[in-house]
């Protein structure tokens, strides 16, 4: 008895020390208990605000339904009012005014810990707690075309378009100017008229650690990313270039202009060589944007050494370039012009090889189209063509978005469109708070984005994916998942 009373005595000691040993050994498991309870908190917060987020997008809804009940009981009585006096039963055409009090400034923060919003919709539910729309700003969407459009399908017949998710940068504080998805379409770069260039991811599960804000002194023209890598964004700001490497995050380079060619419009990327080209323009006379160009100037510079290696020949007093496109194998490079020109270029040679007159008024935004045998171009009146590379001069589609491209409405910004990855939408910029997404070689089809608050500046397309980005004067930058 005595025995088995040391014996266990000795066990139990054993197991003691065996215990002691094995916290001595292992002191990270109390840490490891908190993180899992952590994290058990976090997943129940998480489904918290994904049930309210739902139950708040379907209130949105709801309320939308309604105020368009009203908005109809409102023309209805309007119309009738109007009949009854004898007046003209013809509707008039009302244009957004891009200046619309309805602007609604979003919160702001510290970029590295951005505010963002993310709602996962179905069918044609609307974003709910970050989107005002303001009737004035809208009203594009709603009323009849008196553009003299004679397309079988307006956009105010546009279905609006079916979400998988939408997620809301709110980093800014001013209205912006730019936005580009990186080469591998994971991180997002966004420019402001403040002068500040900000990288950020829009997957919440992806570390943060590439956040970064570039101050550029200037409002931002353009934003190019490295054609083969995440790792270096390019920028362009009234006199100069900066080069930014997003792994080390620190300049590269900061690259001056000539002062006879003081603003730098556009830039592109070679997807084969490491070289880019820089579209900059001389001051002009005039006091619209364009106006304000003078003579342009295309520079082909060296990635490696960061400095000019050739200048494009354009003839004597070229008006200015104002976008500029590579086709996939870099041989190509479209320009396109304010007096209406597209210029094409053989890199290799580097000489003008052909050219023609697309639009009669300046172009704003030039793009190859997916199987590079067409070339897109839009003009600050409107119009988009697509134009045949095998058959020059003929147009292979055509639409005509005046109402969201007029220069009236485009005080904050240029115009620009951006295919996705398989050619068929094409997504434009708009005065309005919604922008028109066509479906290219359809004359019968096509969509309309969720709303901003105010004027939609810019847009880009996932490089592989159905996902698009739409920057808007209201500060905030949204990426859209459609189904």
């Amino acid at each position: 008895m005595s025995g088995w009373y040391v014996c266990g005595v000795s066990s139990a000691l054993c197991l003691f020390r065996n215990q002691c040993k094995l916290s001595l050994t292992n002191p990270r498991i109390p840490a490891l208990l908190k993180i899992s309870s952590d994290k058990h908190t976090v997943n129940h917060l998480k489904n918290d605000i994904k049930h309210l987020n739902t139950r708040l997008s379907q209130l949105q809804a709801l309320l939308e339904e309604k105020e368009a009940q009203l908005c109809q009981s409102r023309s209805n009585i309007s119309t009738a009012s109007r009949l009854s006096i004898g007046g003209s039963n013809e509707s008039a055409c009302s244009t957004p005014d891009a200046g619309s009090s309805g602007l609604r400034k979003e919160p702001t923060g510290s970029f590295s810990e951005p505010h963002r919003s993310t709602t996962h919709l179905s069918g044609r539910q609307s974003l709910g707690k970050d989107v005002i729309l303001p009737e004035d700003q809208d009203a594009s969407f709603a009323t009849g075309n008196c553009g003299g459009n004679d397309e079988p399908q307006q956009e105010e017949d546009f279905p609006e378009v079916k979400i998988d998710f939408q997620e809301t940068f709110l980093g800014h504080t001013s209205p912006i100017s730019c936005c580009r998805f990186s080469t591998s379409g994971d991180n997002i770069a966004s420019a402001s008229v403040d002068g500040t260039v900000r990288i950020w991811t829009y997957d919440s599960s992806t570390s943060a650690s590439r956040n970064a804000t570039i101050y550029c002194g200037a409002e931002i023209m353009s934003l190019e990313w490295d054609c083969k890598s995440d790792r270096l964004i390019k920028c362009t700001a009234d006199g100069g270039i900066k080069a930014w490497n997003v792994d080390a995050k620190r300049v590269v380079c900061d690259l001056n202009t000539t002062s006879a060619f003081p603003s730098v419009l556009d830039l592109k990327c070679s997807p084969v060589e490491p070289i880019f080209v820089s579209a900059a323009a001389s001051r002009g006379h005039g006091t619209s944007f364009i106006d304000k160009l003078g003579f342009a100037s295309l520079t082909v510079w060296n990635m490696r050494t960061w400095k000019p290696m050739a200048v494009l020949p354009l003839g004597k007093d070229p008006p200015a370039i104002t976008s500029l496109c590579f086709n996939d194998n870099g041989k190509i490079l479209a320009a396109a012009a304010t007096d209406g020109m597209i210029h094409m270029f053989d890199m290799s040679a580097g000489l003008q090889i052909t050219g023609w007159p697309a639009h009669d008024s300046a172009i704003s935004s030039v793009l190859f189209g997916p199987d590079e045998t067409s070339i897109f171009s839009l003009g600050i009146d409107g119009k988009i063509f697509e134009w045949s590379l095998q058959n020059q001069g003929k147009v292979l589609w055509s639409r005509n978005c005046h109402r969201f491209c007029n220069p009236e409405n485009s005080q904050h910004h240029r115009h620009e469109m951006a295919l996705d990855a398989n050619g068929k939408r094409l997504l434009v910029t708009s005065g309005s708070v919604r922008a028109p997404i066509y479906q290219v070689q359809d004359n019968m089809n096509g969509m309309k984005t969720l709303a901003h608050s105010a004027p939609i500046s810019t847009v880009d397309w996932h490089p592989t994916l159905p996902i698009f980005l739409t920057g808007s004067v209201d500060n905030s930058v949204r990426v859209t998942s459609i189904l």
